[in-house]
């Protein structure tokens, strides 16, 4: 595998990674789960969320913040990844720490919640996302230092 190595170890990188099918899945993946994300929450979510008990109202709106940081995070790191191969940035300016992805913040458990009066739909964004994410997440380990 092709690699780059500029004074700064810490810029080594796999520059071979965003031209592979895993990473064009993912991407596409990826910017399709945004798109049905900010459907849902804009139309039937936000309906929907008017209806649910106040403990259940709570949990819908802190959840949905969250997922939506989630995904805004993951679909900048893609498109980011994305500029970087198509030669419209710099990989050492890609790999500046405020441009990258990690999981500081514990998964949302969708699966724990399911029964306790949040939409099926929404829970299954939830799931989707936290996949998403950690996929995402592999693939800088992976491919990307540090």
């Amino acid at each position: 595998m092709a690699k780059i190595s500029r004074t700064d170890p810490a810029l080594a990188t796999d520059l071979t990674f965003t031209e592979g099918k895993v990473f064009e899945k993912v991407f596409v993946e990826g910017m399709a789960l945004v798109e049905e994300t900010a459907a849902y929450l804009d139309g039937p979510g936000r309906q929907l969320s008017a209806t649910l008990p106040r403990e259940a109202s709570l949990t819908y709106a802190a959840w949905s913040m969250e997922l939506t940081t989630r995904l805004m995070q993951a679909a900048s790191w893609l498109v980011m990844q994305k500029a970087v191969r198509d030669g419209e940035m710099d990989r050492g300016d890609a790999n500046q720490k405020k441009y990258r992805i990690s999981r500081d913040e514990p998964a949302l458990e969708a699966g724990a919640q399911r029964g306790k009066g949040l939409p099926d739909v929404f829970l299954d964004l939830v799931e989707r996302s936290e996949a998403l994410f950690e996929r995402i997440c592999r693939l800088r380990r992976r491919h990307l230092r540090p």
